[in-house]
């Protein structure tokens, strides 16, 4: 049995908006863990709408109250699809470039301190966009940025030496999850959907490895 402490990191998809039963894809997949008899303590950090200069300053302050040196504590990683947002009349809200610096920075410092996975960014539905807050404002996900930049995290990943999970190439052309995400906003999923993200990530060789090391 293995004994770890989990933080997972990123945006709304991390926390599991559109899920009703509040789980996401972290919970769905602790609990498939605890399942196979584990013990597994999951920490969500993801927060909704955030970028990677947001995801920056915070991440490991948030972490490091929750993984003190004499845990098992793993680190997980999730965002990409916020940066790649065009804001009306804003503008691209992180810039390729920026947004590959930061993660860069993110997890350039994870790797060095904890065990770390990146998962990478999702596809969305280009005819339900914008997405429209209830405040007016207007984000266009466009599932083509999401995917160049998801090419370019795997890169950086390989560079750093992070497993890196393309859910952007596993998820385009599943119809099943696309039909998840219709039938919540073109963005995120219902919880059938992170269903599917969980079921990925826990069949994952190098998720596994964590639980048998």
């Amino acid at each position: 049995m293995a004994t770890l402490r989990i933080c997972f990191v990123g945006d709304s998809i991390t926390v599991g908006s559109g899920d009703t039963d509040f789980l996401g894809w972290p919970g769905r997949a602790c609990i498939a863990e605890t399942r196979r008899g584990h013990d597994v303590t999951l920490y969500n950090n993801g927060v909704r709408g955030d970028t990677t200069d947001m995801i920056a300053p915070r991440w490991r302050s948030e972490c490091a109250a929750r993984l003190p040196d004499h845990v098992n504590g793993h680190l997980v990683f999730s965002f990409g699809v916020n940066d790649m947002a065009e804001e009306a009349g804003a503008g691209i809200r992180v810039p390729m470039e920026k947004s590959l610096a930061n993660a860069r920075e993110i997890l350039g410092a994870a790797i060095d301190w904890r065990p770390t996975l990146m998962l990478g960014p999702i596809p969305t539905i280009d005819d339900m966009q914008p997405y429209v807050f209830p405040n007016g404002i207007a984000y266009h996900f466009e599932s083509a940025r999401a995917g160049e930049l998801s090419t370019r995290y795997g890169e950086l990943c390989a560079e750093l030496g992070i497993p890196y999970l393309d859910l952007f190439g596993l998820l385009t052309g599943n119809e099943n999850w696309a039909r998840h995400q219709r039938d919540c906003d073109g963005v995120h999923p219902v919880g059938d959907g992170y269903a599917i993200i969980a079921e990925t990530l826990t069949g994952w060789d190098t998720w596994r490895a964590w639980f048998t090391d």
